[in-house]
């Protein structure tokens, strides 16, 4: 993994994403006198696991839901609002017209925009803004794609294999987009409000 500057990062203990230089974290104890950092995104979900927020009262916050799901069990889910299904990143009688390379390309992407790294790249965009994005496949019959997502001070490069047992996996990071060849550089995808990469493909 290609790191330019100095590897002092520290991560979300919740999400585990690298946090930005800079970047402000929360700090929480799930108890003892051990502190962890927490994302901007994730400070909910620490305070339902009841963890305690530094310079707080000594009393872990513990949302509805948590309090409903220790107190019913799995029960307890049943009542909690179902998340609404993500929309696809194009509708089926769209991809039905698509060549294959266009079709591998809105594969990748559900792929990505199903894995954890989505949500990394999501809280990324809040801070930095809306990035660039190539999309490259490699030649062979693994139908790989290069997804390169890039800010001026930041940028990320994943693998993405749809058969394999891994499908999405982080390659490479830098922290300066002009380092890239070329070839990663042909921005050919955007990111939508979610943080989901979504190709640049006719839609009639």
């Amino acid at each position: 993994m290609l790191v330019k500057r100095q590897e002092a990062f520290r991560s979300c203990a919740v999400c585990s994403r690298t946090l930005l230089l800079g970047e402000r974290a929360s700090r929480f104890t799930p108890g003892g006198d051990r502190w962890l950092d927490v994302c901007a995104l994730c400070v909910d979900q620490a305070n339902s696991h009841g963890w305690i927020r530094e310079g707080s009262a000594m009393t872990p916050l513990v949302t509805e839901s948590a309090r409903r799901r220790k107190r019913f069990g799995a029960l307890g889910a049943l009542f909690e609002p179902k998340q609404p299904e993500p929309e696809p990143v194009v509708s089926e009688p769209v991809l039905r017209r698509l060549n294959p390379e266009e079709q591998t390309l809105v594969e990748a992407a559900e792929l990505f925009n199903e894995s954890p790294y989505s949500r990394t790249i999501a809280g990324i965009a809040k801070s930095l803004g809306e990035g660039r994005i190539s999309m490259l496949p490699l030649s062979g019959t693994s139908a790989e794609i290069v997804l390169t997502i890039a800010w001026d001070i930041s940028w990320y490069q994943y693998r993405i294999i749809p058969d394999s047992s891994q499908p999405v996996r982080l390659a490479e990071r830098g922290y300066e987009a002009n380092e890239l060849p070329d070839r990663f550089k042909a921005w050919n995808a955007s990111l939508d409000r979610q943080g989901r990469v979504m190709p640049e493909i006719p839609r009639f």
